[in-house]
This record gives C-alpha cells, sequence and structure tokens, in this order.
C-alpha cells in the first residue's frame, strides 16, 4: 500500500508536466497549420512519449503515442549507427578508400592521388559528391526492391566529385545510398535486412524497420501515420531511389531507444556494440577547413552540433514527401526529444516545435559568447557563392540567387541574400563569428591557398569577383527583355500585322513553351517530377527548340530592313546570349529526367 501510494504521488506529479507539453504541442500545431506529431522525451529519470492532432485528416483518426512514423533523413543517424557497428566488428575502417569496398562504382576523383574518397567522408558528408539530382528523388519508378546502384546515377556515368574529399561539407543522399551499398557489399545481404536484424533487433527498436512500409495497398500498415501537404491532402509512403538515406519506419519510444543507446557508452548487455570513442565522435567533426579553423558547429558520423534556443545539441533534421522530423541529443545533461510531424509544409515554423520539448527538458541555457574588438572585419567584405552547392544540376541558378552580400557595420558583420532574411555576425576573433541569435561560434571566415571563403557548419561559401556575378545578372536581364520584345512583338503582329516568316517562327516556339504546363501541373503528380513523362519531354523538346527556332528567324528574315526588323534582330541575340548561358550550365534543353 505504501509503494502504490508513493507511485500515485510520483503520477501526480508526472502527469501535468506530460499534459502541459501536449497542450503546447497541440497549441503550436494549430498556430502552424500542421496535422500531427509524435514524440519522445528522455531523461535520466526515463522515457515519456506523447502525441497530438490526427494520424490521418481524411478519416479523421487521432495521433497516438504508439503510432509509428517517418522521419526521412534523421535514417543518416540510424545508418550511420549500423556501419559504427561494422566498424567496431573490423568488418570496415572509417579511413577504408571507398574504392576498395565498392570497386566497380566508377567515380570521377580528380584528387584521387592526395584525397581518396574514404568511408569517412560518405558518413560525414564531405565527400564532394552532389547531393541528388531530379530523378533521384521525385520519381514513381522505383519500386521496394530496385538495387542500389541504380539509385545512384545513369549507366555508364560516373559520380563525379565536385571538391577534393574531407576539406568541405555538402549534404549528399547520394553519399547515404553509397553507404547502403557498402553494408550490402560487406555483408552479402540487402542492408534493410541486415541492420534490421543486426542493430534494430539488439537495441530493442522491434517498431522500427529499414524495410518499405505504406499506409495503403495490400500490405498496409493501419499504425503508420498518414502523411500531408500544405492544404491537408493525403500522401502514402512511396519507394525512393535514394532510399538509405531516407526510408525508415519507427516509433517515438524506438527513438528514445536510440537516443538513449547513442548517448551512453555502446555496450549492450555488458559488451561492446559499438566502440565509445566512435559514439563519441558523431556530431563532433575535427577534418574541415572550417573545423580545423574553431568552428565548432559541424557534422560527423550522422549527427551535426545545433545551436538553437540557448543550448547546443547533437541532432539531425528529417524531411520526406508527407513527414518532418528532428532528433537531437544533449549528452551532458544525458537528455534527448525526438518529432515526427505528419506534416510536411513549406510555410510553417517547426522550430515552435522543438522550442517546445527543448522547454519541457529543462535544459540550461548557455549564455552567448560576448562579441570582442574587430578591426580588421572589413577584409571580408564582398559577394560570396555556395561552393560547392548542395545540387549540381542547379549551380547555374545557386549562383545567381544564393549568393550572400557581406557588408561590414557597426556592431560585426552583415550577410543579406535573396533566399533568407538578413543575418547579423557578431565578431569573436580569430575568424569567428556568432549569429545574434546563437550562443557559440556560428560562422568562421578564411583566408587560404583556395581564396577568402566562410562556412556556417552546413554550407561553405567562396568570395567571387563581384563584376561576374553582376554580368550573369545582366546576362539574365538582357536576355528576358529580348524574349519578352519577341513574345509581345510577335503577338501583335499576329493580330495586327504585317507578318513575316521569321517572326512567326519566333512567337511560334515562344508560344510553345506553355504546352508542357498543362501536362506538368494537372496531367501528372509533382513526385514524378524527375521521370520522363509527356510533360518533361515536351518541356525538353520545346527549351530545346526554342534557341534553333531563334537562329532560323534570324537567318529567314536577314533580308528584311527598317528599324522593327533590327529591334528584333537585338531581341533574337540577346535572348540566343543567355539561352546560350543556360546550354552551357545544362538547362537548355531543360531534361528534369536527366
Amino acid at each position: 500500500m505504501r509503494l502504490l501510494f508513493c507511485c500515485l504521488l510520483l503520477l501526480a506529479a508526472v502527469l501535468p508536466v506530460r499534459a502541459e507539453v501536449t497542450g503546447e504541442m497541440e497549441a503550436a500545431l494549430r498556430e502552424q497549420g500542421l496535422t500531427g506529431a509524435v514524440w519522445a522525451l528522455v531523461t535520466p529519470e526515463g522515457v515519456a512519449t506523447g502525441a497530438a492532432g490526427l494520424a490521418d485528416a481524411g478519416t479523421g483518426e487521432a495521433m497516438r503515442p504508439d503510432h509509428r512514423v517517418q522521419m526521412g533523413s534523421v535514417t543518416k543517424t540510424v545508418l550511420a549507427t549500423g556501419v559504427l557497428r561494422l566498424v567496431t566488428m573490423s568488418r570496415l575502417s572509417l579511413d577504408q578508400p571507398l574504392a576498395d569496398i565498392l570497386p566497380t562504382v566508377a567515380i570521377d576523383n580528380p584528387w584521387t592521388a592526395t584525397h581518396p574518397l574514404r568511408l569517412r567522408h560518405l558518413l560525414d558528408h564531405t565527400s564532394g559528391l552532389d547531393d541528388a539530382r531530379l530523378w533521384q528523388v521525385f520519381s514513381l519508378l522505383p519500386t521496394p526492391d530496385t538495387p542500389l546502384v541504380q539509385g545512384i546515377s545513369r549507366p555508364g556515368k560516373a559520380l563525379r566529385l565536385r571538391w577534393p574529399p574531407g576539406q568541405r561539407f555538402s549534404y549528399s543522399n547520394t553519399g547515404y545510398t553509397l553507404l547502403g551499398m557498402v553494408v550490402e557489399a560487406v555483408t552479402g545481404e540487402r542492408y534493410e535486412d541486415w541492420l534490421d536484424r543486426e542493430l534494430l533487433t539488439p537495441l530493442g527498436m522491434r517498431d522500427s524497420t529499414f524495410g518499405f512500409v505504406t499506409q495503403t495497398g495490400p500490405d498496409a500498415d493501419p499504425r503508420l501515420a498518414m502523411g500531408h501537404f500544405d492544404d491537408g491532402s493525403t500522401q502514402a509512403a512511396i519507394p525512393w531511389f535514394t532510399r538509405p538515406a531516407g526510408q525508415f519506419t519507427t516509433s517515438a519510444a524506438d527513438m528514445a531507444r536510440l537516443a538513449q543507446f547513442l548517448m551512453d557508452d555502446g555496450m549492450i548487455n555488458g559488451l561492446p556494440f559499438i566502440a565509445s570513442d566512435l559514439l563519441h565522435a558523431m556530431g563532433h567533426q575535427t577534418g574541415t577547413a572550417a573545423a580545423k579553423a574553431g568552428l565548432p558547429i559541424g557534422y560527423a558520423l550522422g549527427l551535426q552540433a545545433r545551436d538553437r534556443h540557448g543550448v547546443v545539441g547533437l541532432c539531425h533534421a528529417g524531411n520526406i514527401v508527407g513527414y518532418r522530423a528532428m532528433l537531437c541529443l544533449y549528452p551532458d545533461q544525458g537528455k534527448a526529444f525526438f518529432v515526427s510531424v505528419n506534416a510536411d509544409s513549406e510555410t510553417a515554423s517547426y522550430t515552435a516545435l522543438d522550442a517546445t520539448l527543448i522547454r519541457s527538458l529543462g535544459l540550461p541555457t548557455l549564455p552567448p559568447l560576448p562579441p570582442v574588438a574587430d578591426p580588421d572585419r572589413e577584409k571580408w567584405q564582398g559577394l560570396y557563392t555556395p561552393l560547392p552547392n548542395r545540387f549540381n544540376q542547379f549551380s547555374y541558378l545557386d549562383g545567381l540567387t544564393a549568393t550572400v552580400t557581406v557588408a561590414a557595420v557597426s556592431d560585426g558583420l552583415l550577410l543579406t541574400n535573396m533566399q533568407r532574411p538578413d543575418r547579423l555576425l557578431l565578431p569573436l576573433g580569430n575568424g569567428l563569428f556568432r549569429q545574434q541569435d546563437r550562443s557559440i561560434a556560428s560562422h568562421v571566415f578564411m583566408d587560404d591557398s583556395e581564396g577568402v571563403s566562410f562556412s556556417d557548419g552546413g554550407q561553405s561559401y567562396q568570395r567571387v569577383q563581384a563584376w561576374r556575378f553582376w554580368l550573369g545578372w545582366l546576362s539574365v536581364g538582357v536576355g528576358l527583355l529580348g524574349l519578352g520584345w519577341l513574345l509581345l512583338a510577335g503577338l501583335w503582329r499576329l493580330t495586327f500585322g504585317p507578318r513575316s516568316l521569321g517572326g512567326m517562327v519566333s512567337i511560334s516556339a515562344l508560344l510553345a513553351l506553355a504546352l508542357p504546363a498543362p501536362f506538368l501541373i494537372w496531367g501528372q503528380s509533382f513526385l514524378a517530377l524527375g521521370d520522363a513523362t509527356v510533360g518533361s519531354v515536351l518541356l525538353a523538346v520545346v527549351t530545346g527548340l526554342l534557341p534553333v527556332a531563334l537562329l532560323a528567324a534570324l537567318y529567314l528574315d536577314r533580308h528584311h530592313t527598317g528599324r522593327l526588323p533590327w529591334l528584333d534582330r537585338f531581341a533574337s541575340v540577346a535572348a540566343l546570349q543567355w539561352l546560350t548561358v543556360l546550354a552551357a550550365a545544362g538547362l537548355v534543353p531543360l531534361r528534369l529526367w536527366g
């Protein structure tokens, strides 16, 4: 009776805390227009799981703490843990060249002699590989059994490294797909089967699997919460080419078990399962140029040091169609949280959910490092472009829109660009800066043999000459003006005349650009954006024919005289120079499946 009373007293002390968290999470979901969420809170005293919102907006089913969920790229943390298990078993080495493990995978590495691609580089996203192309991510062609090799490159194409391995961070789903192939090469089994049996089962994660699980069809899992989009529409899970990088079904309780293990000493039942030094190295990058320059924020072995809401944790975010997720560990306090939201929104602030869970853990906040005088901060001014950028397919567009302007201001450095709000960096000395809303150094500026650059731990930027940047935008502006003139003049002549053969060719090619739109917007799922569909093939044809048509128009109307024909010629040349630039960047013809 006395024991029962104590238990009831303890329960009474805990339940209001859990109810308060649930209430705050429900409020955050409503404010952000999100469907539902499950979460786990880990403390030295134990684990608490919770849920809020809906598991399926279509049926109105409420989310429960035991619902299974998906978590996108948080999968990488679990896969990396499996690779570390193989390293502990001496079946792999972190510094082992990938060519020794996967000799049949063609890698174009111009720095092989001095910087071979190693297993560690794949785990750390420092391989120099591209992230992924559209066909690897947006495709309805793969099945749960598609061989992994089909998901890394097209037949006969080598994987090209864009930077010496180990030097710079650049997120790569292709790299983690290669890690799945590494597991298969070493074990002789499908990576899903080996990891489910040899990693998840010993960890007690019996509600989790690397295998494909979905909410529809004959093998549907009724416990798997449905995914959703911004408009509330539902989306069942689909197979992916790059599935080792993001395919994982789990529960909040299972992710709590993983978090507890990752923060411990790597032992299971008194026996070493993963070497403790490997576990302790997760999230602690030491090899990149930014890390060597003193930046404490970086990615290593499947986790990233993350400074948010006044605390620094070892985290991994995840995003897959219909879902967003976050795992954060705070090993010094023995605390962690996991949250998975079954809504993939482009407008919601998921950090509101993270902040609620961080507050509920009662983590001590770090006082922000105080700024120091930095009379030399002007040396870092200039324009910086992502190098390497994450998606090589769109490097030209990133060069125009992701370029960052760094300006010295009285407080430090001001970073501005088109894709993000302005950021104020406060100087900490030795090239280190702290973003105003962070606690520790968030950026490091470097001046070395490669030139002037900076890193925020998640992206590197190289300083470029301003005239090159503005010349690029001048090319865009002149090209758009030329196309605009040809379109408006062509429509005028179609309506009122006079018409010329060249003019009709030009306007026909321009109007044809609208042909793919109905097929791409209404005739197919956006999940097939990287497939060779009617819409995408039409898009490639009309964008490829446009420069040909403009050249033909110049030839056909070469004998026409007068002010308007000359304006047409100038407009055609203006448009052609930009189309030539786009062709050099691989964007004309625009082959989404390429």
